[in-house]
């Protein structure tokens, strides 16, 4: 075989339809070109954490519309009694104005990545794992409070009983993906700090020099993150 016949073989055009899509798929190229399989994977798994979500948040809402028991009134349930007072809804309106606020500086450390400011960077992701452990802090105050007056995955003093169940396992499953995003945002923000992503090593999480993509994927997490919360806080808090 020629070197023309060779090369007209190896530039041969893309069919189109379903034969370009089997060519794709069987020939040993990215299916992913116009993004890397850091962010690819990251979509991917938001996607079907999405499903979950959405699973748990359904299934509250059939529950509490099924049972014949009185659903506890959230304002009572998650009032707080501050100087003889009781405040509806006040800590959970400081956890969501909290993690809302860390989405601004997630957000901003994302900008300072693309312009490869280190220093700052690492401070903004360093503030936005900060108020993401503050969030999990008065998390687990809030479910300390409940425990102690009585309310259980199994039985609830305020009414329904599917109320403890479906609070804690909603609730819980956030948690835990705050407490994961702070902990690799401490990851990433020390590598940052420590000009890893600007060493030119390939390295775990970064691939050549003054690639900070890990940053912008830390950033999709979160904002997935804080976007749960709000449907949470309007299903579960508001309703």
């Amino acid at each position: 075989m020629t070197d023309a016949t060779a090369s007209g073989h190896r530039h041969r055009p893309r069919p189109d339809g379903l034969e370009g899509l089997a060519a794709d798929w069987a020939s040993d190229q990215r299916a992913f070109k116009s993004a890397s399989w850091g962010k690819a994977m990251m979509w991917i798994f938001l996607l079907s954490d999405t499903f979950v979500f959405a699973i748990f948040l359904i299934s509250y809402m059939s529950a509490r519309s099924s049972t014949e028991a009185e659903w506890p009134n959230a304002s009572e349930v998650f009032s707080l009694h501050v100087g003889g007072a009781d405040l509806p809804l006040a800590l959970i309106a400081i956890m969501t104005f909290v993690l809302i606020s860390s989405s601004g500086t997630m957000a901003m450390a994302v900008n300072c990545a693309y312009a490869r400011d280190r220093r700052r960077t690492a401070a903004l992701m360093y503030a936005t794992a900060a108020l993401g452990a503050l969030f999990v802090g008065m998390q687990a105050f809030e479910w300390s409070k409940l425990i102690y007056e009585g309310v259980r995955p199994w039985g609830n003093p305020f009414g329904a009983e599917q109320f403890g169940a479906a609070f804690f396992m909603i609730t819980g499953f956030h948690g835990t993906h705050v407490s994961f995003g702070v902990l690799f945002l401490l990851i990433v923000a020390n590598k940052v700090r420590k000009g890893e992503f600007d060493s030119g090593r390939r390295t775990w999480l970064c691939r050549e020099k003054g690639d900070y993509e890990a940053v912008e994927i830390m950033g999709l997490y979160w904002h997935f993150v804080d976007l749960v919360w709000v449907f949470i806080f309007a299903f579960f808090y508001l309703w």
